[in-house]
């Protein structure tokens, strides 16, 4: 029988999507090696996704912003020799590189363990500081199953899939608050019209028109979530819905997605918090590939230009998947199939 591992690390600072698709990883690697310890590697504004989840020992933070300036900012580079002290004084004996870029393979490296899995197809060259390369195929297309590939090469066993959010009534109670003094009681309706990149926006004027069918058929508020930065673009959709764009933390947001009786979203961060939250849900994608992105094992939720034609691809550049071919009328389809109201 194989020596059972004491120290584990996941490294997967980002994005707040991709580390809601790797909780089901981390739950199977808890199940299967109940008596180690298991640490991540985060940024600290995605680190409420993660903070005081049942099947997670410690948080270690990686602050992009801060250590991009290390090679002239002499704070940035006193904190940047301590993370690295810190990877290598954790005595681990198996790493995980969910992010499969080159300084998050380098950081695998720097841990100095004996075992570090990455991807095999990991970008940037990361994959040469990995022991261990798993090799994505057409069993695992989904970045869950990915995961939980990489993991069952180290031993875990799956056991059922497990997306665990933190439920704080104390942040359910705020969101009432907030939902009240907007004169919101009661069921509402959630709109998440921004993302990173504009190419997978669907444009703001058709969240627009999909607000106000949603309005007409089923007379609920809408509100609408996104950043501060985001705030003026998503307020082009009016009066007819409630900005709640960069007002709500992370912990809040994810209580605001809980309570909602619908939510239609890009494919963006909040999205996926609500797929794992399992509320209904529409969610509408463009060049990135909804086969390996879309909520978990519900093909149903989703609207694209032929999902599944795009394989193992990360994305597409082919302009017959752009987001602007969906039309308002599809996701207003897809909302009345959906909704439980």
């Amino acid at each position: 029988m194989a020596e059972q591992p004491n120290n584990i690390l996941i490294i997967k600072p980002s994005a707040m999507g991709d580390i809601v698709l790797a909780l089901p990883a981390l739950s199977a690697l808890r199940r299967s090696f109940p008596q180690a310890k298991i640490s991540w590697l985060v940024r600290p504004e995605f680190a409420d996704l993660l903070r005081g989840h049942p099947d997670l020992d410690e948080l270690i933070f990686f602050d992009r912003r801060l250590l991009s300036k290390w090679w002239y900012q002499p704070r940035a580079f006193r904190e940047l020799i301590q993370l690295f002290g810190r990877l290598r004084g954790g005595q681990y004996d198996l790493v995980f590189d969910f992010q499969g870029l080159f300084r998050t393979g380098f950081f695998t490296w720097k841990t100095g363990c004996k075992r570090r899995i990455g991807m095999a197809g990991a970008r940037e060259f990361a994959n040469l500081f990995y022991t261990d390369k798993v090799l994505q195929d057409l069993s695992c297309v989904h970045l869950v199953d990915f995961y939980l590939k990489m993991v069952a090469s180290a031993g875990a066993q799956e056991g059922g899939i497990e997306f665990k959010l933190p439920r704080d009534t104390a942040f359910a109670e705020t969101v009432d608050k907030l939902l009240k003094s907007q004169v919101v009681n009661g069921n509402y309706v959630v709109l998440v019209p921004g993302a990173a990149r504009p190419e997978k926006r669907w444009p703001i004027e058709r969240f627009a028109q999909l607000a106000d069918k949603i309005k007409a058929k089923f007379g609920l508020p809408i509100v609408t979530i996104g950043s501060q930065g985001e705030r003026e673009y998503i307020g082009r959709i009016g009066s007819r819905v409630i900005n709640m764009a960069g007002k709500t933390t992370l912990s809040e947001l994810i209580a605001l997605l809980k309570q909602a009786s619908l939510v239609v979203s890009n494919d963006t961060g909040p999205g996926h918090i609500a797929a794992a939250l399992g509320v209904p849900l529409v969610m509408l994608f463009g060049p990135t590939n909804p086969a390996r992105l879309c909520p978990y094992q519900r093909p149903d939720c989703i609207v694209a230009v032929e999902p599944k034609a795009m394989g193992l691809k990360i994305e597409s550049s082919d302009p017959k998947y752009s987001i602007e071919h969906i039309t308002v009328e599809q996701v207003f389809e897809k909302v009345c199939q959906q909704t439980r109201i």
